[in-house]
Formats: C-alpha cells, structure tokens, sequence
C-alpha cells in the first residue's frame, strides 16, 4: 500500500500502482469523470500514471489552469498529427501551451499555409479527436529517440535529443501519432471538443535569427463548443478595446517610423493624463514620506557594471555610446536603481535618518526586438514610477508592508479590484542566474512571504521568477476581459547595498549595510495606461479622464451661455471643452458618446432662460436639468467615492 496526501491535508492509502483516476474515483465519480491531469511529488504525470510511492497528489480539471495547460499542450499533438497528415514531409519542432491556447513550430518545407488553410486543419483536427484516441507516455533510448528522427530526416528534434540525458526521454503516443514530449496531456482526444486555429506567424528555431525560420501555428481549444463560442465573443471585445485602437480615437499617443520603433509619442491628451497619474501617485507618496529625485537618461558603462546588470542584460540592451575620449563609455539608461544607489553614496547616514525613500518618474531604454514589440505594452523607452527605499534591516518588514499598502491604494483607486499577489523565488537549482549568497536569499524571500501572510493578500509562490539581484512580489491583475497582467513590483535587495558599498552608521557607531526595497506600483506608466485603456475600454475613472464634460450648444445662438457655463465649471476645476458646431444635437451627442465623454450638457433657449444644463451621463441617458453649482456637487460626488486620500498608519 502507498500513502497518498491531498491537497486539503488528509491521507488515504491506495495499493501501489493506483493511478490518480483511481484516487479520483475513491473521492467522487463527479470527480473523476472531470479530472484531466495531475500533479504528483511536484512533477506533471498523466491521469493513467501509476503511483508506486508515498507522496503529495493534486488532480487538475479544466477550471485549473494546470488542466487547461495539459488540454492545450494535447491539443497541439492533435494539431501535429493533422499537419503531417495534410502537409507530408512538414516537420515538427515544439508545441507548448501557452497563455491562451497553444501553437507549434513547424518547417512546413515546400509547402505554404496561410488562414484559408485553417478549416481543413481543424476539420481534420476534429477527426482524431472524434477517434478518442488514449494518450500514452513511454521512454525511449536516446539511440531509438534518434534514430526515429532521422528515419524522419527531422533535424530539429535530433537537436533536441542530442541535448538530452539518455534515461530522461520520452515519447507520447496517440492514434498513429509519435511525439518527443515531457509528459502533460489529457486521458484522451475525445475530451477535445472545439478547437479553432487564430494565426500564423514567422519564428525563428529556438529564438535565433540566425537559425532557420519556421511558421508557427496558433490555436485554442476548448471541452464544450459553447465556451468557443464564448471566447471568440471575448476576443471581439477586446478588439474594441485594443488600447492602440483607443489611444488613437481618443488623441492620447502614436508612434513614428522615423522617430524609430518602440518609442512613442504622447500627444497633448495622452501627456495630461500621464500627468494627472503622477500627480495622483506624488501626491500619496509625499504623504507615505518619499522624496523626488532626477537622475539622467545615460550612465557611465561602470556604473552598470557595478549593480551586476550589465553582465545580466548588456547583450540584450542598446550598445554603449562611446564619446570623443577613447576608452570612455555610456549606456542608455536600463534602470534606476544604480543612480539612486549613488544619490544615497553622496551623504553620510545615521540609523536615525533610514528610512530614506527615493522616488523618481524616470525614463529607462531596452531593446526589444522589432517581433516582440506591440503597441504601448512592450517598448523600448518607458517611464517607471520608480522608488528606492533604504532601511535598516529592522525596518524592512514594517517598509515592505507600508509599499503594500500604497500599491493597493493605486490599484483600487483605478478599479482593479481582482488581483492576486506573486511570490516570486530564486531557482535554487540554477543560482549562478542570480547575485548574492544563500544568506541573504532566505532573509529577503523570508521577508516578502512574512509581509504577504501578515497582509492577508491572495498569494502564490512561483519559484524562479525573482529578478538576479532579489526576490519580489509581483501584483497580477485581472482585467475586465478576465485576462491577467503583471502590474506592480515590490523587490527586496540584500545585493546592490553590497556591491555599491551603501553603509549608515549604528547606534553602536559602527558602519552596517542598509537593506534596499525596488517598488513601482504602476509599473511602467506606457503598459499601465495600455492596460487601464483595455480595462475600462477608454472609460477611465471620471477624475482622470481628459474631459470630463462636453457642452453642446443647440445653436449658435447659445455660444455666449455655453461660454459663461465653461468658465464656472473651470471655477470648479470641471476640465470641459464646448462643441459649438452647426451640427444636429443628436450627431453631437452621438459623437460625444464614441468619444468617451463623461458627461454632455446640453443648452438652449430654457436653459439659458433658467440658469440650467440638461444632463447626460455616458451610457446611461438622460440625467435631467441642473444648475451648474448641482452638477458641480455631482462631479464632486462621483469623484471622491472613488478617489479617496490616502492615509499612512500612525
């Protein structure tokens, strides 16, 4: 008999070889008849698996995100196996799941593939799976590995073999379909039930523009028709959303060709409402006790060589600058992190200064290559609400927590409410990916879950995932669409104190090390707004909109009043502008609404006569007529339910 513990804490004994279907059934049928993959002593095993030893088993179904990465990862051999049956000689590379779906890589050869191709793929694609074919994990030689492949003439996979141990190598089988795969599937094809194939696209082998350049063949599937149905709905959303098309229809930023990729410009619309974020966040920070500073767009080369990110990134970053003096070396600055380490070098400190807390709106470059960039989500300049806090190591744990809080007093404010926290871990089996000993690891992963269990936050803790100089939290949002992206980050570093030589002194008048704390809860302002556009689909909470109402004159008889109505809204700080075009009422309401307005007012002959506006909010109608000073109070109203102040712990 072998002892199996659930995730819930209670053990129950099965006899060896018992599969996790079997310790389903033991549970529920119900259960069982859901149950896709499984996770056992930490490592992915099949549903069919045997189990010969005593360990920790959780099962996955379709809500898991662990089941759909299984039913995605199966689907993409389904889709392999169609490939080759339609397209002879294509040959396959890899085919993971991925956020949304799956894709394989594939040297199609002679052959051509386009979209129009995709209905006999999935036609095909749904013949297997109608086979309910069982997927069933085998190990293979390495010498049998490889001479399977080269029987195929497939280049690719005889160089992933190559890298392999022999022992560790496996093939999945299903139908007539042979596969060098890690394991992760579903019991069978039947379960697939929808399957659609969304693009294609170029992708070099593994990554490299100096390898052969494959098709790469996106796709998604579901175990119902009608959640297919449902997810191509959302895509339909989201492409009303897309904050490149927002960003334009709404003036607030563009790119240009000869300005160069990846760096964009925000126009006057776009620059006031970055502003607004700022001063929202400066405004909090002042108040939580962080001191602005400026630090330049370039660095000496040295500077980055002493934080240790030039050994990490200088390959991937912008080349160098070199000036008139040989031997001298700048760098487009990658992060602010180095230059606030010498602002802290350029004083003396005692313990009774600490905590100092640095922050900046600083302007950073990477490269990205020209594939991976995508609207204001992945660029090559960005600017980081970036903060530096310097603390003993007795602060840290009460500094840590009051980040926390100011991150979310950001996120609810902007109204994202659906979050979970990231604990993000070194890989303790690959350190030499990060600076620093053991010691300081522990301390400062040790202060982040201790922050996290104390601050009751809903977290989850990802094993190397922490940047090379510390581990971090990282806040995951959930969008309006369901969808989830990296927002905030707050980092702890034992590391760059050491390698900058940062020292205050004691009471017991000795130099000691500060510990430093990265934060940035808005992230990059670029993918901030991109998300916050996609979000509230341009609809921003009312006290950062650009306009927050629009006066629409029935004629031109009404300018002077639609004039005296915008001066006492600006009197109280209404931001609103007056169409006073000779347009129909009803094109400039209908215009008012596409472009996001708030609220449009209304004047004409009785509102004049009164003293009034007729009010409409967006989306919702109308509101009645009102004296200014009552829609004032409105505006106000609305305003500070969502923006409250915010208040640091005494």
């Amino acid at each position: 008999m072998i002892k199996i513990t659930l995730p819930d804490g209670s053990i129950k004994e099965f006899e060896k070889g018992s599969t996790p279907i079997d310790v389903a059934n033991s549970i529920s049928q119900g259960l069982a008849r859901n149950v896709i993959s499984a996770k056992f002593n930490g490592k992915t095993v099949e549903s069919t698996t045997p189990l010969n030893t005593d360990g920790d088993l959780v099962l996955f179904t379709w809500n898991d995100e662990e089941g759909k990465k299984a039913f995605w990862h199966s689907t993409s051999h389904v889709m392999a196996q169609a490939i080759q049956d339609l397209y002879p000689g294509a040959k396959l590379t890899i085919g993971p799941a991925i956020d949304r779906g799956f894709y394989y890589d594939v040297d199609f050869g002679e052959h051509k593939i386009s979209e129009s191709d995709f209905k006999k793929i999935e036609d095909r694609m749904l013949e297997i799976a109608r086979g309910k074919h069982d997927f069933q994990m085998r190990e293979v030689s390495k010498q049998d590995a490889l001479d399977f492949y080269k029987k195929e003439n497939n280049q690719f996979k005889i160089e992933l073999i190559e890298n392999l141990e022999d022992g560790d190598i496996t093939f999945c089988d299903h139908d007539t379909f042979t596969d060098l795969c890690r394991g992760g599937h579903i019991p069978n094809t039947g379960i697939i039930k929808a399957v659609k194939l969304m693009n294609v696209a170029g992708a070099y082998w593994r990554g490299d523009e100096n390898n052969p350049q494959l098709t790469r063949v996106y796709g998604i599937s579901f175990p119902k028709q009608k959640d297919l149905k449902e997810y191509l709905e959302l895509l339909e959303e989201a492409k009303k959303r897309d904050h490149r098309k927002l960003g334009k229809e709404l003036e607030l930023f563009t790119f240009s060709q000869k300005v160069g990729q990846g760096l964009p410009l925000w126009l006057p619309k776009g620059a006031a409402l970055r502003e607004r974020l700022e001063n929202f966040l400066k405004k909090a920070q002042k108040q939580a006790g962080y001191e602005m500073v400026v630090s330049p767009h370039i660095g000496s080369k040295e500077l980055y060589v002493t934080s240790g990110h030039y050994a990490k990134y200088g390959e991937d970053s912008f080349q160098p600058i070199s000036t008139p003096n040989e031997g001298e070396e700048f760098m487009l600055k990658p992060m602010n992190c180095p230059h606030h380490c010498e602002m802290y070098n350029a004083s003396s400190w005692s313990y009774r200064d600490l905590p100092k807390r640095f922050a900046e709106f600083g302007t950073v470059y990477r490269y990205e290559q020209s594939g991976e960039l995508h609207g204001l989500t992945r660029v090559r300049g960005f600017t980081q609400d970036d903060a530096h806090i310097f603390c003993t190591p007795d602060q840290l744990d009460d500094e840590f927590k009051k980040v926390i809080d100011l991150t979310l007093y950001v996120f609810r404010s902007l109204g994202f409410e659906d979050f979970v926290t990231q604990v993000s871990l070194r890989d303790p089996e690959n350190k030499e990916k990060y600076i620093g000993s053991d010691e300081v690891w522990e301390k400062a992963e040790n202060a982040i879950i201790s922050a996290a269990k104390e601050k009751e936050l809903n977290y989850v803790i990802e094993t190397g995932e922490a940047a090379f100089y510390g581990p971090k939290l990282d806040f995951m949002v959930k969008d309006a669409l369901g969808r989830s992206w990296q927002l905030g980050t707050i980092q702890v570093d034992y590391n760059l104190p050491e390698r900058f030589d940062l020292t205050y002194k004691g009471s017991d008048n000795e130099s000691h090390r500060p510990v430093m704390i990265h934060r940035a809860p808005f992230g990059s302002m670029e993918r901030f707004v991109a998300i916050l556009l996609e979000h509230t689909g341009g609809n921003f909470p009312l006290w950062l909109m650009p306009e927050q109402a629009i006066i629409l004159s029935l004629s031109e008889k009404y300018e002077k009043y639609s004039q005296k109505v915008l001066t006492l809204l600006e009197n109280h700080e209404i931001r609103a502008l007056v169409d006073n075009r000779n347009e129909t009422i009803g094109k400039k309401i209908r215009e008012a609404e596409v472009n996001k307005f708030p609220y449009m007012l209304i004047v004409g002959e009785q509102e004049a006569e009164d003293g009034t506006v007729s009010v409409r909010r967006h989306g919702e109608g109308d509101l009645g007529a009102m004296k200014i000073e009552d829609f004032a109070n409105l505006i106000n109203t609305e305003i500070s339910s969502t923006l409250k102040p915010f208040k640091t712990e005494v």
